[in-house]
């Protein structure tokens, strides 16, 4: 019982600054973001460090070559480069520094369609909603996938507040004054990955993407996923599985051990300089799915994120509070909360997304 002593190791701080390289040359009609920046030590308080400045190209093994321009910090695109598959492909990077990087050559990888994405009702380890996605390659060139996704959901706030100070009084507010209803969104950080190569039939079937708690805003009202879909080479698969490995899978002793993560990209002039990334050359397929609250258990009940309450100034004056829509309280004399627990857009948009359908 005396024997252990807890041990919290000092962080690790290195002048490590490697860099970071994601995205895919898409070889169809889609746009090519291809998104650069830098490690940053764990100690370190800036959470991203993107590389900015940089000259991007994708080349072609016949000599063609494709710019690509800077859209935000770190974050590089060209319109649809519309390749020929029969060639291979290559990102080359220039930094600000003079340094110059180049990935290998690819194949052009033709993805196939996304079939469905779905849901189940889970309750093991925790009840939720496991979102999954089915697809299949009848002619067997590609067996090895990974995925991504965007979500956006609709929520609302714990309080719908009807009054607002017009720095003198209290005034009954104006529908476009409202801050009840929003949107939030936010993009997948697991990697995702299948592969058939060891089955007899190239058919992914309810692969996992990810499982949503029952007591998520994101299914409160209304949720959306957009999936994008891309085929990989047995080299590109390796690269993931072990980025996964090294990122998610770690902390237990029945875990992998840390292992070296080899891209294939290089810096021209220094091949020891270690650059994190694997570019590849593929189509991309997505598809989108909408789950409405409606199609969900009664029994689910969303919790909010904050600790909410109601206080009252004592005075006379008009003051009414929706904990839900459509359930009006009069209370007597104002009522007051904290803005993070009635105004929506601290969290969110009100701006409907183009793609939302009600």
């Amino acid at each position: 019982m005396g024997c252990k002593k807890p041990y919290n190791p000092p962080p690790v701080a290195g002048d490590g600054s490697y860099l970071v390289v994601e995205g895919v040359i898409n070889s169809g009609a889609d746009s090519t973001i291809i998104k650069l920046s830098r490690t940053v030590n764990i100690s370190s308080k800036i959470t991203t460090n993107p590389v900015s400045g940089a000259t991007l190209t994708v080349e072609s093994d016949q000599n063609a070559i494709y710019p690509l321009t800077e859209i935000t910090a770190g974050k590089y695109g060209a319109p649809g480069l519309n390749l020929d598959a029969s060639h291979q492909y290559r990102l080359r990077i220039k930094t600000l520094d003079d340094k110059q990087y180049l990935s290998d050559f690819v194949p052009v990888n033709i993805t196939p369609p996304i079939d469905s994405v779905g849901y189940n009702i889970v309750s093991v380890p925790d009840t939720g909603l496991q979102i999954y996605v089915n697809t299949h390659n009848s002619n067997s060139s590609t067996r090895y996938y990974r995925w991504e996704y965007s979500e956006t959901w609709r929520f609302h706030a714990a309080y719908f507040s009807l009054f607002i100070s017009n720095g003198s009084s209290i005034v009954e507010r104006q529908p476009n004054q409202w801050r009840f209803f929003c949107f939030a969104s936010d993009s997948s950080s697991d990697i995702v990955l299948a592969s058939s190569a060891k089955l007899q039939n190239n058919i992914i079937y309810q692969n996992p993407l990810t499982v949503i708690s029952s007591t998520s805003e994101k299914v409160e009202l209304q949720y959306s996923m957009l999936l994008r879909e891309y085929a990989l080479t047995p080299d590109a698969y390796t690269f993931w599985t072990n980025l996964k490995k090294n990122t998610e899978q770690l902390g237990s002793i029945f875990d992998a051990e840390p292992s070296q993560i080899k891209g294939n990209i290089h810096n021209v002039n220094n091949p020891n300089e270690p650059v994190i990334g694997y570019i590849s050359a593929c189509t991309v397929q997505s598809k989108r799915i909408f789950i409405s609250r409606n199609n969900l258990p009664d029994l689910w009940k969303p919790a909010y994120p904050y600790t909410c309450q109601i206080d009252s100034d004592g005075s006379q004056g008009p003051g009414f509070l929706i904990p839900q829509p459509n359930d009006f309280v009069p209370m007597s004399g104002s009522t007051y909360t904290s803005s993070i627990c009635a105004d929506c857009t601290l969290r969110g948009t009100q701006t409907v997304p183009p793609y939302w359908i009600y």
